[in-house]
């Protein structure tokens, strides 16, 4: 991607903008959260926000207790 320097106006190559998205599969943020039993333990697991797994579990219509139930 070519993008255009504010400060300078020249043309710059650039790779890529920002981090890549996380693609953790739901079955493993579950499995986390039923071995630990805690969403800061599996977040530290699967190296990922707290906020993720909630995003996650959102989503697909669930919530933690429904995890931990089944």
């Amino acid at each position: 991607m070519i993008i255009q320097c504010p400060k300078c106006g020249e043309k710059a190559a650039v790779n890529g903008l920002g981090r890549k998205p996380l693609n953790i599969p739901l079955k493993n943020i579950c499995e986390c959260l039923r071995k630990y039993r805690s969403v800061t333990r599996a977040a530290q697991e699967l190296d990922c926000s707290q906020g993720y797994i909630f995003k996650v579990l959102k989503v697909n219509g669930l919530k933690l207790k429904d995890v931990f139930q089944g």
